[in-house]
């Protein structure tokens, strides 16, 4: 779809006609996607390569992007998973000890559509006050043809992106320092980071694919099993649900962003899709058992139900499930705990990359339970 590279003017058409102007500074070619903005001060290169922005097309609101350059060892994924990027200003010259090239140049051989001297300011505003909406991203076409191909696309509701960023063959990491335990990571789109925090609490961490089923995940013997993050609508992930399910108080389970979505479902929730989502590194979530704050990341589009009437949580066929962390920008539920079932779960990401390491705490927890069981 996306060949070769680009330099001239380009386009960012939304669904409702709305037209912004721009510099083409990635791979020439169009993509489409659900057009969103992250608020992200830094960590552009983790942020494209998180699959849980599959099928989005990601503004960067901080107007200057590329400054430090690109590493790969800041790469969430094999692969960057947005389908475009949106910049106010793209850096000309990157300068940081860790840089192996420039991001115009990783965007060209990464076949990523990007525009830069876009009006960032009135696209995240318009996108604020309308809702994320889908949108097409090109280096070359005439607005008339993106804005008849932009009005046809369809919205992320219903569409199950998980099953496609997930690995297709299970594979294993394993710790550095001697094991100290067990865990299965069902992918829904696993960030490297969330990996990378279970090893280091020597862990040996099975990545299976979205798939895989209760009985499969049981003769791996583990002592816990992580839920993880990853794109999309969590409603079309029927199998995922009955999968978590079936392990209800066989196994630990933690969930992380979609993985939370997902466990809620599994519990009795419903989930529901925000106006705009919640993308970037600065988001306040009160813990509820002490009202501590903390800074967080995030990124995902949906969030978990609760009704007024069950503001502190809800009786499952499980047990009582507690809302254990709420954002304080929207309110909506961050976090929930089936206690007599060893379950929890989080919205936002303890791993961060990027963002603040305020919850990485909770893989320690995890690990403890983990060590009790």
């Amino acid at each position: 779809m996306h060949v070769g590279r680009a330099t001239s003017r380009g386009l960012l058409v939304l669904a409702d006609g709305t037209t912004f102007g721009g510099t083409s500074v990635g791979a020439s070619g169009f993509a489409t996607g659900e057009v969103v903005f992250n608020t992200s001060m830094s960590g552009y290169q983790e942020i494209i390569t998180d699959p849980s922005y599959a099928g989005q097309i990601v503004t960067m609101t901080a107007p200057h992007i590329g400054n430090y350059g690109v590493a790969g060892a800041d790469e969430q994924a094999a692969r960057p998973w947005c389908t475009g990027l949106v910049t106010r200003s793209m850096s000309r010259h990157e300068s940081n000890w860790r840089s192996e090239g420039s991001l115009t140049a990783w965007l060209q051989m990464n076949d990523v559509v990007a525009l830069s001297d876009v009006d960032t300011r009135r696209l995240t505003r318009h996108i604020r006050a309308r809702g994320s909406m889908p949108g097409v991203i090109a280096a070359d076409g005439t607005v008339a043809e993106l804005r008849d191909m932009a009005a046809r696309l369809p919205g992320m509701e219903g569409v199950d992106l998980a099953s496609e960023v997930s690995t297709r063959t299970p594979y294993v990491v394993t710790p550095e320092r001697p094991p100290q335990g067990r865990v299965v990571a069902i992918d829904l789109g696993i960030k490297r980071g969330i990996v990378r925090e279970l090893t280091g609490r020597d862990l040996i961490t099975h990545v299976v694919p979205a798939g895989t089923d209760a009985a499969e995940i049981l003769a791996l013997d583990p002592d816990g099993l992580v839920v993880s993050n990853g794109p999309g609508d969590p409603q079309p992930l029927e199998g995922v649900v009955a999968t978590l399910r079936a392990l209800l108080g066989e196994l630990p389970i933690l969930g992380i962003c979609l993985g939370h979505q997902v466990l809620g479902i599994a519990l009795g929730a419903t989930t529901f899709k925000l106006p705009f989502g919640h993308h970037g590194g600065n988001h306040p979530v009160r813990r509820t058992s002490d009202g501590r704050v903390q800074i967080t990341a995030q990124n995902h589009g949906f969030a978990v139900d609760f009704s007024e009437e069950s503001a502190e949580g809800f009786t499952s066929a499980y047990g009582p499930v507690e809302i254990t962390h709420v954002n304080l920008n929207d309110h909506t539920v961050e976090g929930l705990t089936c206690s007599e079932v060893g379950a929890s779960s989080v919205q936002f990401h303890p791993e961060a990359a990027p963002g603040p390491n305020d919850a990485n705490g909770l893989f320690d927890d995890f690990a403890a339970v983990l060590r009790r069981a």
